[in-house]
């Protein structure tokens, strides 16, 4: 075929390429949102019993986005009173929507979303996804651009083995995870500087030798030092070559690493107590950070995490998430997947965890996280071994959003 006849064939002549039939079959069923459930889960985010005052407040609780098609959509996180405000706003819309629904639940009432409302949010967003994987029958990370990786690594935090700090340093990298995981020394109640910083650097000594010359280990200050110990301790680790060093102070005051950046030279995560990209924006294209430690539903959901991940890509930041519940976990993993730049998940006591209502979540192997082929998010819920604390059918008729000319929303 010449070149004419080639341009006359892509640009509609009579050779034109009909679509085949399952692409004109790859289409999304109309449907409306009708009934959002709300589960209580027996156990917390790290695996223990979900008692009223849980060591790490972060919901695990399942809601489920029902449609009058017949799909229905998982997700997980929030309290009842943000999660009642958020999915009220649902009822009654097109679940595909995905962007213009965050954007609803995000700016429709009058005080801008903080981040208790945000993880609600994120769990209807990742609910939402869930749902149009289903209807197209192919796991999330495809409609997010397909895999960069192969598998996810990972590292531990409380890897479960017994003996020494080099014994389960090693053996957390024996199992396959990609960095071993420790804390500062603290001892508390009560914290002497001095002997926190000196404690600690001991310990990290005693991990690096444990996780030999192809292992890493990392740190998390736990926001618990001063700016100068904190300073001191990292600048004393460096030669020790941690994978990173993570909340090295308080994160209320991000702008504060503009000046900790010129004081340190190790690699530096942040963000597990971050929410969308506005906590983001300043310490990601200023390069104050190596690693973000954004995780979801945090963030608010899928919808927010992969524009954080795109900014991370542009400035040469890694994606170091914070463990989360076992839903959220899993939908980490497509995310994770997609994203073309440095990657390692959290896994807590080795992701040996015990989630009884759920018949699939995440696949952990040899400590790496591997996308499967599973549509949706490729989880499975068992409702029957939950608590239902929240029936949302109503719509809520707020004040009518404002628009502009093309249809898409604007503050009011």
């Amino acid at each position: 075929m010449n070149r004419r006849a080639f341009l006359h064939t892509c640009l509609g002549g009579a050779a034109t390429l009909p679509l085949s039939r399952e692409a004109r079959a790859a289409s999304l069923p109309k449907s409306k949102i009708t009934r959002i459930r709300y589960y209580k889960t027996p156990t917390d985010a790290a695996g223990r019993p979900n008692t009223k005052q849980p060591l790490f407040n972060q919901s695990t609780n399942v809601v489920l986005v029902e449609t009058d098609s017949g799909l229905v959509g998982v997700g997980e996180g929030g309290a009842h009173n943000t999660m009642e405000q958020c999915a009220g706003l649902l009822i009654g819309q097109d679940p595909f929507r995905t962007d213009r629904l965050w954007q609803m639940m995000y700016r429709s009432y009058f005080y801008p979303a903080g981040r208790e409302k945000v993880h609600a949010l994120g769990a209807l967003d990742m609910a939402l996804w869930d749902l149009k994987g289903k209807a197209l029958g192919v796991p999330v990370y495809q409609m997010l651009g397909g895999q960069s990786r192969d598998y996810v690594e990972c590292y531990s935090t409380g890897y479960p083995a017994k003996g020494t700090p080099q014994e389960v340093a090693r053996a957390c990298v024996e199992a396959g995870f990609r960095a071993y995981r420790i804390s500062t020394d603290s001892r508390g109640p009560v914290m002497d500087r001095f002997d926190n910083v000196r404690r600690t650097y001991e310990l990290c000594q005693q991990v690096r030798e444990g996780v030999g010359k192809d292992g890493a280990w990392c740190i998390d200050f736990h926001t618990e030092l001063d700016m100068p110990d904190a300073v001191a301790l990292a600048n004393r680790i460096e030669p020790l070559r941690p994978y990173f060093v993570e909340d090295l102070v308080r994160s209320e005051n991000p702008g504060i690493y503009r000046i900790l950046r010129q004081q340190v030279k190790v690699p530096i995560a942040v963000g597990e107590q971050f929410g969308p990209k506005w906590d983001w924006n300043e310490l990601i294209e200023n390069n104050l950070v190596d690693y973000a430690r954004a995780t979801i539903p945090n963030v608010g959901g899928i919808t927010e995490f992969m524009k954080i991940a795109a900014m991370c890509e542009t400035h040469y930041i890694g994606l170091t998430p914070h463990f989360t519940g076992p839903i959220s976990e899993a939908a980490m993993v497509h995310c994770m997947a997609v994203f073309p730049g440095p990657g390692l998940m959290e896994m807590v006591m080795g992701g040996t965890r015990p989630w009884p209502y759920l018949n699939h979540f995440y696949d952990l192997k040899n400590g790496k996280l591997w996308p499967n082929d599973r549509p949706g998010l490729g989880v499975e819920v068992d409702t029957a071994k939950l608590q239902q604390i929240g029936d949302f059918t109503e719509h809520y008729d707020l004040t009518p959003m404002l628009k502009r000319p093309d249809g898409s929303l604007t503050n009011w």
